[in-house]
């Protein structure tokens, strides 16, 4: 399927080096989801990104495009103010208000989100990037002094609904050890790319935890919880173990594997063009996750065919993602599955397992 000529996923037309990008190739057998609009409500509500849309010249998402993989509870009280506890092995309970948080939030940087749910049925758009405010989660575990005991915390959210969710369960929270905490940079956000919170997107604070899934990310964040070695694994990190890498089901979460994101690699945009007559095409990928970023990539097109170097790949070493491109001239018609490889090591089974493969259909040579 090819898309509107010489259009660059809504950025105008595409001309390089005397060629010129004449249409786009969609991906077949995917999700047909709707892109960029927020669908149903509550448990089953969701948005997914059009990540198609990317470039170098607008590598992050759009403002008011970020995922969202549960919407605002049509019961999330309007309360006046909204407080966030702080109790447990504390040395003193605190209970701050969000307005106080907010007053106080910082630029905490750019980071990346996904949903550890994130596939093919939902054309992978349970991925975004955006600029975040808040306060670190470590400054408010340390006004409350942590006791001898605590080694864990536990953040919970405001989880009631008015209807019984088909896809999910409700468990708004998460318990981490202090020092993933610490190592991870957590902060409770209260800004999405300079503005307050929307409801859906967990106003009005949420968790964010870099390098982390978003399952671990709570909204709605109501308390923070200290607690020792033999606190028990939440609903959501049950609900959510498979999806996370965890051997099993563990009942106590220090048997809880940390929620990281894997590395990744998928195309995102496949460019017909044509150069002094000649048809060829160009992959538009992103590269994500891990530590750090996979220092090289491998690309192949159809399970017969030899991995070859990605053409134009430079990672990143922030908490973003890598745009990369691959120029590609097919020999002769036909459908072709792209998939990416990496020879780093470290969490990168669903990559190397072909959990991103997708799909396209050339007819022009």
């Amino acid at each position: 399927m090819l898309s509107a000529a010489g259009v660059v996923a809504g950025f105008g037309p595409a001309v390089q080096g005397g060629g010129q990008m004449v249409g786009t190739i969609g991906f077949l057998n995917e999700g047909g989801v709707e892109l960029d609009s927020p669908s149903d409500e509550e448990l089953d509500g969701r948005l997914y990104a059009d990540l198609s849309r990317l470039n170098t010249d607008h590598p992050f998402t759009p403002p008011g495009k970020f995922y969202i993989r549960t919407r605002a509870s049509r019961i999330l009280p309007n309360s006046t103010p909204w407080t966030v506890k702080t109790a447990g092995l504390v040395e003193r309970e605190l209970t701050l208000e969000a307005t106080h948080l907010s007053s106080r939030a910082e630029a905490l940087g750019s980071h990346l989100m996904e949903c550890s749910g994130n596939n093919r049925a939902t054309r992978y758009g349970l991925l975004s990037v955006a600029n975040w405010s808040g306060v670190p989660l470590a400054d408010l575990i340390d006004k409350a002094g942590p006791a001898k005991r605590s080694t864990r915390v536990v953040i919970s959210g405001f989880d009631e609904y008015t209807k019984q969710s088909v896809n999910s369960v409700p468990g708004a929270s998460w318990s981490f050890t202090l020092d993933e905490i610490a190592s991870s940079k957590a902060f409770l956000a209260t800004h999405i790319n300079d503005l307050p919170l929307s409801k859906d997107h967990g106003a009005p604070v949420r968790l964010v935890v870099p390098g982390w899934y978003g399952c671990a990310c709570i909204k709605w964040v109501q308390s923070v919880t200290l607690a020792d070695e033999n606190v028990e694994s939440t609903s959501q990190m049950r609900e959510f173990a498979s999806r996370t890498g965890q051997k099993g089901v563990p009942e106590l979460a220090r048997d809880f594997l940390p929620a990281l994101i894997q590395i990744a690699a998928m195309p995102i945009r496949v460019e017909k063009w044509q150069t002094k007559g000649k048809v060829h095409y160009r992959v538009i990928g992103l590269s994500w996750g891990g530590s750090r970023r996979a220092s090289s990539l491998f690309i192949r097109f159809n399970p017969e065919e030899d991995y070859v170097p990605v053409g134009h790949y430079r990672p990143a070493n922030d908490d973003l993602w890598t745009i990369w491109t691959h120029d590609w001239s097919p020999t002769a018609p036909g459908k072709f599955l792209i998939r990416l490889m990496t020879k780093d090591h470290g969490l990168t089974q669903r990559l190397n397992s072909g959990f991103f493969v997708r799909e396209v259909e050339i007819d022009d040579v």
